[in-house]
């Protein structure tokens, strides 16, 4: 599983608080960004449940 976060991303930092092993925050540019390529399957359920939850619809899950 590959993760990506778009430009609509508004920087609510709920993805960071469900799993700060795959997000973090760009202080900079006021957005989350992806920790890493591949997304461990370990991982791969609460990564899904923050694209689920994603208010601007802005984390982009490809299998």
């Amino acid at each position: 599983m590959k993760v990506t976060i778009t430009k609509q991303c508004m920087g609510d930092r709920n993805c960071n608080e469900l799993c700060a092993d795959v997000f973090e925050y760009d202080e900079d540019q006021l957005i989350s960004t992806i920790k890493m390529d591949e997304i461990p399957e370990h991982l791969q359920k609460i990564v899904q449940q923050a694209a689920d939850e994603c208010g601007a619809d802005a984390i982009i899950i490809e299998e």
